[in-house]
């Protein structure tokens, strides 16, 4: 599973795409914009079905994948000034938010570049609800409290009910499941309600394949929805079959992090068209230790030790190919790793460690795989022999001694220095072999 993170308008977007598919018995109207500028604010709201803006008392915030918006005051609505926040006032506080770099409690900074704007909810604290699920493992599991808003995640021991759900559960299991586990402070007068309600989120994110999911705060006014902040992660291996739901979604960059550089484009291009997973941050370009590993649980798992090991400095790239990657996929996904890692020498004239790591697949063909990477190997092996490159490798899975055995013989031929290894090998064990060779 590769999990992306949404806008929180797209994530309202894809509920109201689907709300009647999914949420039974209970009302919500999608009224929500996406812009840039109070200026293409403005002439929203000269579009037909967007006569609200002008009608409605306003919520602006920052739509760009950062949390705690209103603890950074970066929340506009009425209580900040007397009377209602008009279309005006909107603008103008979007236009004065995206001129300066804009730095929060966490430490991230960036510019603010998109917005999104709805009406105000009026509501009492006593009307909102907390509902998220995600995957862990080999189950999911859905998380409930009687509380919403920046409250519940302050005494989330104390106030979230956690109802763990296995992947195959059907629709009466689900159920049962959740109102055996309801919180107990829900409202009695709401408390089938919000059973049926959680019980169709559940289903609403199994089927339309997210990675996480969450409402916060959720209130009900009878059996009208009003969503006040949602996050949404998509398992976006899925993308091909969820496009007539999910619609048009952006994956954008997360704020405060650099702008793509074109090799990470190009990969994520080739993500996008790809039923693979296909991954990559250059994290410096003139890092010693480069890494191609299988897997994104193994990836962060390299990351880590070669962090510990060496420092951070020395990672170059953090990324991974999974999914059962096509030789071609491959051997384009190594030909950017090896481009970049061959552009600049160490700057303390050490050799170039390659690490091509990986746990035991499940399904991918290791050898196919290692045939993109060999075919890669031939085309930049003058460059990395250049730089010295010393290459471990690490792999278990579907037809992994051919592999292991065509890409020894490879590096044989063609001069590369190259250690390989089997799953009788730690995982992480040829960083502590690679460290120790260099040093």
């Amino acid at each position: 599973m590769a999990q992306r993170a949404i806008r929180e308008y797209d994530s309202k977007a894809i509920f109201s795409r689907n709300w009647d598919r999914y949420f039974h018995g209970f009302n919500y109207w999608f009224r929500s914009v996406l812009v840039t500028s109070g200026d293409e604010l403005l002439k929203k709201a000269e579009e037909h079905g967007f006569e609200w803006l002008k009608q409605k008392n306003l919520v602006a915030k920052p739509d760009m994948l950062f949390g705690k918006r209103g603890l950074n005051n970066l929340v506009l609505y009425k209580v900040d000034k007397p009377g209602d926040v008009t279309l005006e006032d909107a603008a103008k506080w979007i236009d004065e938010n995206r001129k300066y770099e804009t730095i929060l409690h966490s430490g991230q900074k960036g510019k603010l570049t998109h917005f999104i704007v709805e009406p105000f909810t009026e509501h009492s604290e006593d009307q909102e609800y907390y509902v998220s699920v995600t995957t862990v493992n080999d189950q999911d599991v859905l998380f409930m409290s009687a509380e919403g808003g920046v409250e519940v995640e302050e005494g989330w021991d104390e106030k979230v009910t956690e109802v763990p759900i296995h992947i195959g559960a059907g629709d009466h299991e689900i159920e049962q499941l959740i109102r055996a586990n309801i919180p107990h402070d829900i409202p009695e007068n709401n408390k089938e309600r919000f059973i049926t309600f959680c019980t169709q989120f559940y289903k609403f994110y199994r089927d339309l394949h997210f990675a996480y999911l969450e409402i916060n705060p959720l209130v009900m006014l009878d059996n009208t929805m009003r969503i006040l902040d949602m996050v949404a992660k998509l398992d976006d291996t899925a993308e091909y079959l969820m496009k007539d739901f999910w619609g048009d979604v952006e994956y954008p960059t997360p704020f405060g992090m650099n702008e793509m550089t074109p090799e990470e484009k190009a990969i994520a291009e080739a993500d996008a068209k790809s039923g693979a997973s296909l991954k990559l941050t250059v994290l410096n370009p003139f890092g010693r230790i480069w890494t191609m590993v299988a897997g994104g649980g193994a990836s962060v798992v390299y990351a880590d030790t070669i962090a510990d090991l060496a420092g951070v400095e020395d990672l170059a790239n953090y990324g991974e190919y999974s999914g059962g990657p096509t030789t071609g996929e491959t051997r384009f996904y190594a030909e950017t790793i090896f481009d970049l890692m061959t552009r600049y020498e160490d700057p303390k004239g050490r050799d170039k460690i390659l690490i091509i790591g990986g746990a035991i697949a499940n399904f991918t063909d290791v050898a196919k795989t290692f045939t993109g990477i060999i075919q890669a190997m031939e085309k930049y092996a003058d460059k990395l022999k250049a730089h010295n490159t010393k290459i471990y490798v690490r792999r278990g899975g579907p037809n992994y001694k051919k592999g292991l055995k065509d890409i020894g013989e490879a590096a044989k031929r063609l001069g590369l220095y190259m250690e390989v290894y089997g799953p009788e090998t730690h995982i992480t064990d040829i960083v502590r072999i690679a460290l120790e060779k260099g040093e």
